[in-house]
């Protein structure tokens, strides 16, 4: 199994990387974490937003594997407790299923990857920047993973 999150944005602040970085090293092991950036489109008066979108919306989508399991980060979509989040990664790993989480811009994503999705995961009810979805993503996957390793990381 492998899991992939594919974002757009690539001048990410220190503390983000950092945080991606210490988190991913945790879980690489035991999910083969990776991390893949999307450039974000050009902005500005004389961009069309959702221009920038669909443009960030097709490179996320060529990073995406015919057989690949993807999760689409979206507001609207299913909230999962930490425990729920734990049992959906062992049965992934159990089918052996690489799974690609794919998280949008400041814009959000575009449809044609919300109708890749084959399923649709909310971090929160709350609108997140898009570089704190990254920590927060990769440390859920961590917290996730230590509650099915039996580490004492995740409290109840």
């Amino acid at each position: 199994m492998r899991i992939t999150l594919v974002s757009v944005g690539t001048k990410m602040p220190g503390w983000i990387q950092h945080g991606v970085e210490e988190y991913g090293k945790r879980i690489k092991g035991s999910l083969g974490f990776s991390l893949t950036e999307i450039p974000l489109a050009q902005r500005g008066k004389s961009a069309n937003t959702m221009q920038s979108v669909e443009k960030e919306g097709k490179a996320i989508l060529a990073k995406v594997q015919k057989n690949d399991f993807v999760i689409a980060l979206e507001v609207e979509g299913t909230r999962l407790s930490t425990g729920e989040m734990a049992r959906r990664l062992e049965e992934f790993k159990t089918l052996g299923q690489n799974i690609v989480f794919v998280s949008g811009g400041p814009d959000g994503l575009h449809a044609s990857c919300r109708e890749r999705a084959n399923e649709q995961w909310s971090l929160s009810d709350l609108t997140l920047p898009h570089p704190l979805v990254r920590i927060i993503l990769v440390e859920q996957l961590y917290r996730a993973t230590s509650l099915l390793e039996g580490h004492p990381y995740h409290r109840e």
